[in-house]
């Protein structure tokens, strides 16, 4: 009944999010802005130039494409040097793989970001990813999402049996958007999704399985017929 699980990036799949946060902190003092992790976790989901604008228009001194060019290759750097994974998210990819279920990287992050991640993952574990490099609306937006699907073969009609995993509204927002069951992951996150769209939530992934996901569709699937 699974067949797919599509999976946001920052926060949801790594711990990123404070990673990001420190380097846009210390980015922006050094060039003359004021900015403070309330106002980064404002923007967390977003796409990295909404970061950069809103930096801009607290004093950092340069343009978006320096700004956003200078955060992505530091966090990347940090990433190729060590994936701060979440606890237990890889042993759910093993036990997908293991069911023969595949799994979609879908995240506003460039290319060569969703490719590190991809590339050191658990064997087999991603099929591909959307990506914010991608000539795509962004989240959120439910183009990405509609087109990981296509990635797996699932059509819009059958997107509801797709599990999306994301931790922020747009995100969330987003996923629903494009008819998937969407679950909030709120175990690493400081932003507030209480009141987003979500089906359900999750505080981590201990005890997370193929039967917990596929619970997880048969009761959507089973409100949708109400």
């Amino acid at each position: 009944m699974l067949k797919a699980v599509l999976w946001d990036l920052d926060g949801t799949l790594i711990d990123s999010e404070p990673v990001w946060h420190e380097a846009e902190i210390e980015f922006a003092r050094a060039h003359g802005g004021q900015w403070n992790k309330d106002l980064a976790w404002a923007d967390a989901g977003k796409p990295i130039q909404v970061a950069a604008q809103h930096m801009i228009e607290r004093g950092t001194q340069l343009t978006v494409d320096e700004i956003s060019q200078a955060l992505v290759e530091k966090v990347y750097q940090l990433e190729v040097e060590h994936m701060p994974w979440i606890d237990g998210l890889e042993n759910v990819l093993k036990r997908l793989v293991e069911a023969g279920i595949p799994s979609v990287l879908v995240t506003a992050s460039p290319r060569k970001m969703a490719q590190n991640l991809v590339d050191q993952a658990p064997k087999g574990a991603f099929v591909g990813f959307v990506c914010g490099s991608d000539d795509l609306p962004k989240k959120p937006d439910p183009a990405p999402y509609l087109a990981a699907g296509r990635l797996v073969g699932v059509t819009s009609q059958d997107m509801p049996y797709c599990i999306a995993i994301e931790d922020s509204k747009p995100g969330l927002a987003s996923a629903a958007a494009s008819g998937a069951t969407t679950l909030a992951h709120i175990g690493s996150s400081g932003a507030d999704v209480s009141d987003g769209p979500q089906f359900a939530s999750i505080r981590g992934y201990a005890g997370l399985g193929v039967d917990e996901l596929e619970h997880y569709v048969q009761l959507r699937l089973r409100g949708l017929k109400d």
